[in-house]
């Protein structure tokens, strides 16, 4: 529901078309949006115009960061159900920069004719189907067009290594699902942890700008570091696992 309630003057403010327009969105999205409780609901001024603001800006570009890492919309209101309800523009603006610098290579747009040059080889529907089961791509969403793919160029070498290994589709599919779930629980529990001992303690210092900076510092030191943590822990992990399961047979 709106609130109703004069704008605060030292603040900017904006019609709903001067917020689509300055976001780069329709103003059905926002509308959207607001209905599905991703934005707060503006302040209505006189004559009943709703008034949007710098954190309703903030908010839609996370919203844009966030689908730009894959996200589907129901991931995305968890997420946003998650954050304090009275994050600033400037909270939300660093909030997105510090999710930006975690985000993967972005997926491209690719044809065919090209997926099949940077791949090295032609390329099969199977081996098509194989890859997208790995995440490798994604088929166009015009189910007419079949010859253009988003592609994750970051994964598409060891994909086309993959496609040599006899391991059936269905595998494929089984194992990406459980390396998915245990994944998003990882990440979960370490955002946890970098909310409790980074954010938290950043918002409590009064948006100190050395706390900032070393923030955002150690949230670009951190990736690499977890990364190769994350691929270390499961590599053992897995050869202790396999070690184990053929011992007993």
């Amino acid at each position: 529901m709106a609130r109703t309630s004069p704008p605060d003057a030292d603040v900017p403010s904006y019609t709903v078309d001067e917020l689509a327009a300055r976001a780069g969105v329709t103003v059905r999205t926002v509308r959207f949006y607001g209905t599905r409780g991703l934005l707060p609901p503006p302040v209505i001024g006189p004559r009943r115009v709703g008034h949007y603001g710098p954190a309703h800006l903030s908010r839609l570009a996370l919203i844009e960061e966030l689908q730009r890492q894959g996200m589907t919309l129901a991931a995305i209101e968890r997420y946003v159900e998650q954050l304090p309800p009275d994050l600033s523009a400037q909270d939300l603006a660093i909030h997105r920069a510090l999710v930006a610098s975690w985000a993967p290579e972005s997926a491209e747009d690719i044809s065919r004719r090209d997926l099949e040059r940077r791949a090295g080889r032609a390329l099969t529907e199977q081996d098509i189907d194989r890859l997208a089961a790995m995440g490798v791509l994604e088929r166009a969403e015009d189910a007419g067009d079949t010859d253009t793919f988003r592609l994750d160029g970051a994964l598409l070498r060891l994909g086309v290594e993959m496609l040599d290994v006899p391991i059936e589709h269905e595998t494929i599919l089984a194992s990406r699902t459980v390396l998915l779930e245990h994944a998003r629980a990882a990440a979960q529990e370490l955002s946890r942890l970098f909310q409790e001992r980074v954010w938290s303690p950043y918002r409590e210092s009064g948006e100190d700008p050395d706390h900032l900076s070393a923030m955002r510092s150690l949230s670009a030191h951190m990736q690499p570091i977890v990364v190769q943590a994350l691929v270390t822990a499961f590599q053992r992990s897995l050869s202790e696992e396999l070690r184990a399961a053929f011992r007993s047979r």
